[in-house]
């Protein structure tokens, strides 16, 4: 295995890759997963390669989905770093990837960070999200939002976004939000949930006692 990974190695990684090489990101993505997607975005970017890197990034996502064994293995604190960096070097290079591909995984098996992997995929999806004009927006409700609430939340949604965006919104449902609504749009986040109301009052109450 290659000591020297170009541009994505331990140390760029770890302290951040030369204010000289860096290609600013459309929005700022935060956490580990952000601070290794904007990495790859960073080098992909300066290699032209953006597109590619974005398509394989969700093939492999795609592929360890369907692929819970392998899955496992990355995420197993007990297997040795340079045996996961062996294994998904191979895995990836089997599969026909980039050399930068290979390379950010393989980096991220040996910085011990293929257990986030989920992080890394969510932050690089909002980063790819917004090089395309999309502002991602995650609402989570109690129950199933009809069509016509759909609609309505949508055009409300709508009136945030700057000339040129495009929603990008994504509905999940969590019995645990009991009503209201749990909203994420871009880097803000609104708790209009009765479950976060709910808690509120229960600690006032303690407060109170």
């Amino acid at each position: 295995m290659a000591t020297s990974r170009m541009v994505l190695s331990v140390r760029h990684f770890s302290t951040g890759i030369v204010k000289a090489q860096i290609v600013k990101p459309p929005i700022q993505v935060y956490g580990t997963g952000g601070r290794y997607a904007h990495a790859l975005f960073s080098a992909a970017s300066r290699q032209k390669k953006l597109d590619q890197a974005d398509a394989e990034m969700k093939a492999v996502q795609s592929t360890l989905a369907k692929n819970d064994k392998l899955l496992k293995f990355f995420s197993n604190p007990i297997v040795k770093k340079k045996d996961k960096a062996s294994v998904v070097e191979d895995f990836l290079k089997s599969q026909k990837m980039s050399e930068t591909t290979v390379n950010f995984f393989t980096v991220l098996a040996e910085n011990n960070r293929l257990g986030r992997l989920d992080e890394v995929f969510s932050a690089w999806s909002k980063l790819m999200s917004a090089q395309k004009g999309e502002v991602v927006c995650t609402v989570t409700t109690a129950k199933p939002l009809d069509g016509a609430k759909q609609k309505q939340l949508t055009e409300a949604l709508q009136g945030f976004l700057k000339k040129g965006e495009k929603l990008s919104l994504n509905l999940k449902v969590d019995p645990a939000v009991i009503g209201g609504m749990v909203v994420e749009i871009g880097d803000k986040y609104v708790d209009m949930s009765t479950a976060t109301k709910v808690r509120q009052m229960t600690n006032l109450l303690k407060e109170a006692v």
